[in-house]
């Protein structure tokens, strides 16, 4: 690649002017800050209330130290690490969605939508109805492996006569998704009655009964995925403008590609190894960081927060708007991003 080419991709990309730089980058800091102290409100209303009422320095009294064995149950085995899951969770999600997203150029490029999520809910439901393994790691390995089966298969196919566009991945994605849900429902019309019952109530998405068992797995595989994200994020950049910009910049643009569509399985295969399937959570975080920050491309931070503060807050109306009965939230994430598809229609209409 000439120096030309490299030095004008190099002024495209560094040559904004400055005040709009600077605005750019002091709406994603506010953007950010925003999104995190509302997610901190969540969590603290999360922590402080609940079926089991506690009082308030009772709850102050358990975060200290001190309290009794049923408080401390109560607060920090139930409910804080109900919102720990919840956080690490969103946040794997939407940072997926961002990932995807950018590297299908498209915005309907989330693993729920092009197939990935179904697959890592078929690796973990064969783990759970064929090999008789529990949630957890076994579930999880079986996720991040169907995961990535799937966006093997997906790639192939949508790189098999050509290019490897944003719309073609799509489509393709849906195509597989599609015919791996059909496997789903048919592993769980074949197992027994109670385990069949277990499964389809995981598939709908659920943070109910969470333990730190179960957390554990995300908690110790989330830092090493943030960092592998944040890694990704300069070349990412570059991508968003097109292949031949990147490359000219010096992006290896297969490694990339490749390093991106294992990382954002691992993360969505770690995510539904602890809550089941959640949707359109990857799908929505990413588009309204994007909102709220006026920013063009997808920042991969605020979608992680983003990601966070919805399925933290949806995690608190599933607990309280029918309480004491508790709904999965995997349903109240589907409602909300069935409002928001037909928000984005009516927009453009």
């Amino acid at each position: 690649m000439s120096t030309g080419v490299t030095s004008r991709a190099a002024h495209l990309v560094l040559r904004l002017p400055y005040g709009r730089s600077v605005r750019l980058a002091r709406r994603t800091c506010w953007a950010g800050v925003i999104t995190a102290v509302a997610c901190l409100l969540v969590c603290a209303s999360g922590v402080f209330t609940g079926t089991y009422h506690i009082t308030t320095a009772r709850v102050l009294e358990v975060l200290g130290g001190g309290g009794s064995a049923t408080d401390r149950f109560i607060v920090i085995d139930q409910r804080v690490a109900r919102l720990a899951a919840a956080l690490m969770v969103g946040a794997s999600l939407g940072m997926a969605g961002s990932l995807f997203q950018t590297l299908s150029r498209n915005p309907l490029g989330s693993p729920d939508i092009i197939g990935f999520t179904t697959g890592s809910t078929t690796g973990a439901l064969t783990i759970l109805l064929v090999g008789g393994g529990s949630t957890g790691i076994g579930a999880g390995g079986g996720a991040v492996l169907g995961g990535l089966a799937t966006a093997v298969l997906v790639q192939v196919m949508s790189t098999a006569r050509g290019g490897a566009g944003g719309s073609r991945l799509v489509i393709t994605g849906i195509a597989v998704g599609s015919m791996l849900a059909s496997v789903n429902d048919y592993l769980i019309t074949r197992a027994d009655t109670e385990s069949a019952e277990s499964a389809k109530a995981w598939t709908f998405g659920s943070l109910n009964a969470i333990t730190w068992t179960q957390v554990a797995p995300v908690a110790l595989a989330f830092p090493v995925l943030l960092v592998a994200t944040a890694l990704l994020a300069r070349p990412l950049r570059m991508l968003e403008m097109g292949d031949d910009t990147a490359a000219g910049l010096g992006v290896r643009i297969a490694h990339v590609r490749t390093a991106v569509l294992v990382v954002g399985v691992m993360l969505t295969g770690t995510a539904i190894a602890v809550s089941g399937p959640i949707g359109f959570l990857a799908l929505a975080a990413p588009q309204l960081a994007r909102r709220v920050g006026r920013v063009p491309g997808t920042p991969v931070a605020t979608a992680a927060l983003t990601g966070a503060l919805l399925l933290c807050a949806a995690d608190f109306v599933a607990q309280r708007a029918l309480a004491p009965f508790q709904i999965p939230v995997g349903l109240v994430t589907g409602a909300l991003g069935g409002l928001y598809l037909m928000w984005l229609l009516w927009r453009q209409e």
